[in-house]
């Protein structure tokens, strides 16, 4: 048969053919275990597949942002709060289009999903007078001399801006947070790239169990036809007969759980793993569990069974803001107070209240109670230990 296609099409063109059949034979099929496939790991990417369709880490990322910016600035001049100051003005109302939470919520997601954020001031006067959170996946540093970032550009479509240093002031109007990266001086490694394979077994499992719910009653296996010795196999009219009855009685989620009836020589050969052998659910809540682990974020706030760590939901809240937000928001604190409070005004410092979280309460119950009990110390001991500042009187026991 195979030298028939080495003749010429004229010469085929007047052999006669039979029928084709579609013989079955036995099957035997062979599974071996490939390399894993991992997505890609760009920003876009990450941000596609690790936040927009993977709802363990969006929720992850929300509850972050949303905590972090939630928390009240408080700016000091030395030792002493000021209620009222231009800075904490601008913090309030950063532009136009944005009030403080939303803006300082977009910088800390951009932080959790890029590993980086940035700040711009536009400023009017000497004065700076807006804030803006850029995206991180358009702003790249440019390196001096010595190496580290000298500039900025900021890229949107065609056109490029430069953000560089004023040249009287030395001010730059740009101010860059990363997360620790452990092979990169100038950008951050973010928690989404580290949780970057899980994500993809977590999205793999979800893609796998909508496959199985699309098609629920398609039979992954082989249909075996097991005619008398030395009959022919299936005609195409036959085949292709059976096959539009398979698609028609058994394919698609409306038809699940439809038994099949074989006749005719037709015997079924299982050639896939059942969804309990596969173990899905226990892996995506695994995978779930390690997404929340890379983020911060106590599972059982998320719903994702298994975990014992916490005997409540008031621990895990409390030991959420103590670990991933309060110092993400101490740090920013910090930051801004070096590259900004300087435009102000001399000894400023920004700092956060955190007497205004409801999850510390805890915390500052306990506190005030062991204050309250140790006699030996002052009143302004006792605040300095509360971070509150002392009044005059206050140093008798």
């Amino acid at each position: 048969m195979f030298n028939t296609w080495f003749r010429p099409a004229s010469v085929r063109a007047q052999i006669p053919h039979a029928p084709e059949t579609k013989a079955m034979p036995p099957l035997i099929a062979l599974t071996l275990a490939g390399r894993a496939s991992w997505g890609p790991r760009d920003y876009a990417s990450l941000a596609r597949e690790g936040v927009m369709q993977n709802a363990i880490a969006y929720r992850c990322v929300r509850m972050i942002a949303e905590a972090a910016a939630s928390v009240p600035w408080l700016l000091y001049d030395g030792a002493a709060e000021l209620d009222d100051h231009p800075l904490l003005a601008l913090l309030a109302k950063p532009n136009t289009q944005e009030d403080g939470r939303a803006l300082f919520e977009r910088w800390y997601a951009y932080l959790q999903c890029s590993g980086n954020a940035y700040l711009e001031a536009l400023s009017a006067g000497g004065v700076v007078r807006e804030l803006y959170a850029l995206r991180p996946d358009r702003v790249r540093a440019v390196p001096g001399q010595r190496g580290w970032p000298a500039a900025y550009t900021y890229t949107v479509g065609n056109q490029t801006t430069t953000i560089a240093p004023d040249r009287d002031t030395g001010f730059l109007p740009l101010l860059h947070a990363t997360l620790f990266h452990p092979l990169d001086d100038t950008y951050g490694f973010s928690p989404i790239e580290a949780a970057s394979r899980a994500i993809d077994i977590h999205n793999a499992g979800g893609a796998w169990t909508k496959a199985l719910l699309d098609n629920a009653a398609r039979p992954s296996g082989a249909l075996v036809y097991k005619g008398p010795d030395g009959a022919p196999g299936l005609t195409n009219d036959q085949f292709e007969r059976l096959k539009r009855e398979l698609e028609d009685a058994y394919q698609g989620s409306g038809n699940a759980g439809r038994p099949m009836v074989l006749e005719g020589g037709l015997d079924w050969k299982n050639m896939s793993y059942a969804p309990a052998d596969m173990d899905f659910a226990n892996s995506r809540d695994a995978a779930a569990r390690e997404i929340a682990l890379a983020f911060g974020v106590p599972p059982m706030l998320l719903g994702i069974p298994g975990d014992n760590t916490f005997s409540n939901y008031r621990e895990a809240n409390l030991s959420f803001w103590r670990q991933t937000v309060l110092p993400l928001v101490g740090r920013t604190a910090s930051q801004l107070t070096r590259w900004l409070a300087p435009r102000f005004g001399e000894n400023l410092r920004l700092g956060y209240d955190a007497d205004s979280i409801d999850a510390l309460s805890i915390d500052r119950e306990s506190t005030w109670d062991k204050l309250n009990a140790a006699t030996f110390l002052t009143l302004n001991e006792k605040r300095a230990a509360a971070g509150y500042s002392t009044i005059d009187g206050g140093d008798v026991i």
